[in-house]
């Protein structure tokens, strides 16, 4: 959901500047690699903080460091070779293919998407053609006036009636006491933090209205030359990745106590109840954990081509991999 525009720019800067950090080793021996997050720590992580934290990284003679973002997205880190691994989203990843960003996603964290638009109950905004007359705040990305136009479409609305204001870092819950009626938000997080709230909120999944937006938000990403000259080492990661999303899975109360131990400013409740949420979200249907479908990649990309916010067609095959996920 990131814009990408100079993106190529940025990337040659950063790796004039480096030659990348894989296949160091620390004083244990161990490899030393890193993976960059998204956003804030939260239980769409815990399955890497239960991988470094139970050991399963050490197992796979890992050293793994887990860092956040700051400026410079993750996905831009993963490509200039700043950081081996990180968490993107198919959206994202798409974009960055079609700009010739050599990304690949090696693993879906949760196999369907769970985010829609959210809104407190009072304003009474059950469909999407109710967004008509009612201030959306977003953050800017024009993949989001291509989601809510689709969806009002849909349902025979009219999005040039919706005002639309980029709420930028503000949480969700002061920007609808303020100035918006609803927002794009992932309800793993958002939406318990709301029922913990005791706010009712009315939530219109972007997949009740389009198969094609039922994309892998988020996913595992790595280079294209991480994948090319040290595979040994993205299986590894993947091995003790897949592990601790399992116990996640397995044990959702014993896998928050690992997050909230490492990230002790996290809302406690929310982190276990977010995470119990999750629990049979992160593989649902899917053969295994982490498994990725060539028909989502194309129908999302077919989908943002036919929205116009993708600049070109990529190659779906070049841009994700199961060839590193445990069998």
């Amino acid at each position: 959901m990131k814009k990408w525009l100079g993106i190529v720019l940025v990337v040659v800067l950063l790796l004039a500047g480096c030659s990348g950090a894989t296949e160091e080793k620390g004083e244990t021996g161990l490899k030393k690699v890193s993976i960059v997050l998204d956003w804030t720590p939260n239980t769409n992580h815990t399955g890497l903080y239960v991988a470094r934290d139970k050991g399963y990284f050490k197992e796979e003679g890992l050293d793994v460091e887990i860092i956040l973002p700051g400026e410079a997205g993750a996905d831009q880190l993963v490509a200039s070779g700043k950081s081996e691994f990180g968490i993107s989203a198919q959206e994202s990843l798409t974009e960055a293919r079609a700009q010739e960003i050599p990304i690949v996603s090696i693993g879906a964290i949760i196999q369907h998407n769970t985010s829609g638009l959210a809104s407190p109950a009072g304003k009474n905004i059950q469909q999407p053609r109710d967004f008509e007359g009612k201030t959306y705040g977003g953050w800017g990305a024009p993949v989001e006036q291509a989601v809510l136009t689709s969806l009002m479409e849909a349902d025979e609305g009219d999005f040039d009636k919706v005002d639309v204001i980029n709420m930028g870092d503000t949480d969700f819950f002061t920007a609808v006491q303020r100035d918006i009626d609803f927002a794009w938000i992932y309800y793993a997080w958002t939406g318990v933090e709301a029922e913990l709230r005791g706010e009712d909120l009315n939530m219109i999944y972007l997949t009740d209205y389009s198969d094609k937006l039922d994309y892998y938000t988020p996913v595992i990403s790595t280079s294209e030359k991480m994948i090319e000259e040290n595979s040994d080492t993205v299986k590894a990661f993947m091995k003790a990745v897949s592990k601790g999303y399992q116990l996640a899975m397995d044990n959702p109360k014993e896998a928050a106590e690992v997050l909230i131990k490492a990230e002790p400013d996290l809302d406690e409740e929310l982190v276990r109840k977010s995470q119990e949420w999750l629990a049979s979200r992160y593989q649902d249907d899917a053969a295994r954990w982490g498994e990725q479908k060539q028909e989502i990649w194309q129908n999302y990309m077919d989908w943002m081509l036919e929205k116009e916010v993708l600049e070109k067609e990529i190659d779906v095959e070049q841009a994700f991999t199961n060839e590193f996920l445990p069998e």
